[in-house]
């Protein structure tokens, strides 16, 4: 249990990068962005084939993350200079994308031809070196000793490496994504998803913030999507499909559990929502009678929760309001009755 927990962690804290790339598309520009199950495959399609052809992991992820970044602005421009709806243009993008991602996969075939799927179990990735660093720092040892003395030594993970750098890397993405918002460009963005009119009427350029804003939104995921990648050790055609659900998932849990008072709490809510998704993903396949052909369902079940128990809470929370305040002014009345009464 603890193993795969383990495991549901580390993925989680990967795929908060992607959620975190959701949150700047849907909750800072306020555009339903359907580029996403494209852009997290272009990433993964871009690594893959790069470390395939001889480029170093880190370079191959890099590249993934610019190629996310294109991705984004032409779904923007799609928006803005050809006036399509922001839910048709991501979902055209989202089309062209997998046509796109097979023919980056091809290129590591002799044919060119398009292939659905890159297998990297023999290749040398990020996690490869990851967990070499670990074990030369002695970093395994140390934890699992450091558990095993507690009483928890029963099963625990071969490698701590991967999780304490996805951490690191995963709260470096968030403190940027914190301090680009907080910035004059970043405040232009937040405003042009609150109010596009009255950010425009002050001369600001509205559709270049919003090419910019998906742009940065679809290289976060595409990023996320070149790592996951690298930690499964393949890259599939198809494995793009439902992420944008995962995510408004992430971002919805964090939300509602975590609250979202400023900045820097809602990106740290959608990490921790990332994680806690995956955790009850897991749990949920070890229910008898479940298998992995029912994570779309359960998927779509916890989003549904999500998005409900918030409404259910605030709607109690009122009817509590609205009764107290009900005995507060009959109080008052009955004692206003009982006074004259005396006089």
């Amino acid at each position: 249990m603890f193993t795969a927990i383990f495991g549901s962690v580390e993925m989680g804290v990967i795929y908060a990068i992607m959620a975190l790339g959701v949150y700047l598309s849907f909750r800072i520009l306020d555009f339903p962005d359907l580029t996403v199950d494209g852009s997290f495959v272009t990433g993964a399609a871009v690594s893959a084939s790069l470390i395939v052809l001889g480029i170093h992991p880190i370079v191959a992820t890099l590249a993934a993350l610019a190629a996310g970044f294109l991705a984004g602005c032409i779904t923007g421009i799609l928006h803005t200079k050809g006036k399509i709806n922001p839910l048709l243009s991501g979902i055209l993008m989202m089309i062209a994308l997998y046509s796109i991602n097979l023919r980056i996969m091809g290129t590591t075939s002799a044919t060119s031809i398009g292939v659905p799927n890159i297998p990297l179990l023999n290749a040398d990735t990020i996690f490869t070196e990851v967990k070499g660093l670990s074990a030369s720092m002695g970093l395994d040892g140390m934890l699992n000793g450091l558990f095993s003395a507690i009483g928890l030594g029963g099963d625990l993970p071969e490698t701590w490496g991967i999780l304490v750098f996805m951490i690191l890397l995963t709260f470096f993405i968030k403190w940027l994504a914190d301090s680009f918002l907080k910035t004059d460009i970043g405040l232009a963005l937040r405003a042009t998803g609150d109010n596009q009119r009255m950010i425009r009427s002050l001369s600001a350029n509205t559709d270049s913030l919003i090419v910019l804003g998906l742009g940065l939104s679809n290289a976060m995921v595409a990023f996320a999507g070149a790592l996951i990648a690298q930690y499964v050790k393949f890259s599939d055609v198809g494995m793009g499909i439902g992420m944008i659900i995962i995510g408004l998932a992430s971002v919805i849990i964090g939300e509602a559990i975590f609250g979202t008072k400023s900045i820097g709490r809602t990106t740290l809510a959608v990490i921790g929502g990332a994680v806690i998704y995956r955790i009850v993903i897991s749990l949920s396949l070890q229910v008898k009678g479940l298998d992995t052909g029912d994570l779309k369902l359960i998927t779509a079940v916890i989003v549904i929760f999500a998005l409900i128990t918030p409404k259910v809470v605030e709607r109690q929370r009122m009817k509590k309001r609205k009764a107290r305040r009900y005995a507060e002014l009959t109080n008052g009345r009955g004692e206003a009755v009982a006074a004259s009464k005396a006089d």
